[in-house]
């Protein structure tokens, strides 16, 4: 085709759209098209097509693309039917429209359901059927929540995938679990990516061989340390919070020197985890030196005096504490803080007299450094693992948390309770639930084991039923509800039904209220309902690993 004819024909198409935009009535179509009356709008039609066809005879033949490799095999065991029809209706219901005024009805939420359904698949070791690749990689590019369970689930396959589409290139990114890496027993495999790998490669394989052999990621690490790049050894330096250990304090304790602030600040939190390392000795007698017993009262009652330093000398700037204070702080205090936190706790007990955790805890502070030293054990407690300390400083469960021993701050009690076995903690959060009920519990929830053990279940029911009963919405509750959705046994269920009953109005409540918890029960008791039926259609009921440990 030649470059007028090409021209012209461009002409012609634009002056049949305008026809058709237009109306033949009102723009006569152009050249031999030229039709008045009822005969025009086909004889436009026909035009239309006979332009097409001649314009796509004129089109020269494209060079052939590149015929990508064929998708590698997934050896994994294929799902059962009535899984894989119910992941396609989760993956279905992905992007359905919100319920009109945000009322969401009875129906369960599968969008929330999703992330449990690939949770316990992987835990089967399923493939992805091929069919549903595209979907599940759409769900997990909206959702950065989704990426490692369906990227593994997804598995090789998804990956070759995913290398044809740009818009699904995240998973072929570190941080998103979508690399194939090399097992950690296969040296010669795992020293060639080390070597060759990219910076998003290399960190997820010093993760992978670090949960395997810790010596060996270390050994992996200390090889070309004096080459990386500064960001680049932060974050290989973190990955050594897997399985630290002693034997790791030379390597740590050489990185203390190192050019980079925030790689020196690291490596000292880390050596202050292990209790027996040399740096945490140098801050015991940098903190003993400023918390004593004080018997200068009426000689009879102990209290805990506290001398703050006076000065932040190059030795502690070299342990990693920070000089300057955040805005508002002062001075004495945040060096104090970080020195107590850094500090073995086993240091206390000689320190105050041979008290245990609790007695120290209760002893008084003077001079209103209370606050500062209880905050700084509360993170040396969770830094160090330290279960006996955060038992003693949680207090009791039904004490208010404005007056607790440790810290008034949810958030830091939430810590707290990370260090303590699932069981205690799961019974620790139900009683201060049933003391305080559930305005102040949601982050407290979100450390406990899934499904939530039976006290907890029960108090968070309990708790529920209780501000129903007080004619109060729902939507105060929506958070913890939505955790009930996705964390109480499914078990439950059969108890839950008597909840799903309209009850009368209370007197002096709000209008209506009653009908929304109606519904609000009766989703709970669906979904509770449909996580046990996609659990029989996975194929059984495998013990469900618990949520990730709050970290310090």
């Amino acid at each position: 085709m030649t470059s007028t004819t090409s021209t012209s024909g461009a002409a012609l198409w634009e002056e049949l759209v305008t026809s058709a935009l237009l109306g033949t009535d009102r723009r006569t179509p152009p050249g031999a098209v030229m039709t008045s009356g009822k005969d025009a709008p086909a004889a436009l039609l026909d035009a239309a097509a006979l332009h097409t066809v001649r314009h796509r005879a004129g089109l020269m033949p494209a060079p052939a693309a590149v015929r990508p490799e064929p998708a590698p095999n997934d050896t994994r065991p294929q799902l059962p039917a009535p899984a894989r029809r119910r992941l396609g209706l989760l993956l279905a219901d992905r992007s359905a429209p919100s319920h009109a005024g945000g009322r969401r009805g009875t129906a369960p939420d599968l969008t929330e359901l999703l992330p449990q359904w690939l949770a316990t698949a992987n835990e089967h070791g399923y493939q992805a059927p091929p069919s549903v690749l595209p979907a599940l990689l759409d769900a997990a590019r909206a959702r950065t929540d989704l990426r490692p369970g369906a990227l593994a689930f997804a598995g090789p396959r998804g990956l070759w995938l995913a290398r044809l589409n740009p818009e699904w290139k995240f998973a072929l990114r570190g941080g998103s679990g979508g690399l194939v890496l090399p097992d950690p027993a296969d040296a010669e495999a795992v020293q060639r990516l080390w070597e060759e790998g990219l910076f998003a490669e290399r960190v997820a394989l010093l993760a992978s061989v670090r949960t395997h052999d810790a010596g060996a990621a270390l050994a992996l690490l200390t090889a070309t340390w004096a080459t990386e790049r500064a960001e680049d050894r932060l974050m290989f330096l973190d990955s050594l919070r897997t399985g630290l250990s002693d034997a790791d304090e030379p390597f740590l304790e050489q990185a203390l020197s190192d050019r980079s602030r925030n790689v020196r600040a690291t490596a000292a939190e880390l050596l202050s985890a292990l209790p027996h390392s040399a740096l945490a000795g140098r801050m015991a007698t940098r903190a003993v030196s400023c918390v004593s017993l004080d018997r200068s009262g009426d000689g009879s009652a102990a209290a805990i005096a506290v001398e703050a330093p006076h000065e932040c000398d190059t030795g502690m700037q070299r342990d990693g504490v920070v000089p300057n204070p955040p805005s508002g702080r002062g001075e004495r205090s945040w060096w104090l803080g970080q020195l107590v936190e850094a500090a073995p706790l086993s240091t206390w007990a000689g320190r105050l007299g041979g008290r245990t955790a609790q007695e120290i805890v209760a002893l008084p502070v003077a001079d209103e450094w209370g606050q500062e030293l209880h905050a700084a054990w509360c993170r040396a407690a969770v830094r160090q693992r330290d279960a006996e300390w955060s038992r003693a400083l949680l207090g009791a469960p039904s004490s208010p948390p404005e007056t607790g021993p440790g810290t008034s701050s949810l958030a830091e009690r939430a810590k707290l309770l990370g260090t303590l076995p699932a069981p205690e903690r799961a019974v620790w959060v139900a009683q201060f639930i049933a003391a305080h009920g559930l305005s102040e519990a949601f982050q407290l929830l979100g450390v406990c084991a899934v499904p939530w053990a039976e006290p907890l279940g029960r108090a968070v029911v309990d708790a529920l039923d209780i501000a129903r009963d007080a004619g109060s919405y729902p939507w105060s509750f929506s958070g913890v509800m939505g955790l009930a959705e996705r964390c109480l046994d499914p078990a439950e269920a059969s108890r839950l039904e008597l909840l799903t009953a309209t009850p009368d109005e209370v007197e002096g409540g709000s209008p209506g209220a009653g009908g929304y918890w109606s519904e609000a029960f009766q989703r709970l008791v669906s979904t509770l309902r449909l996580r046990a039926m996609m659990r029989v259609e996975l194929g059984g009921v495998p013990p469900t690993p618990p949520l990730p440990e709050a970290v310090g």
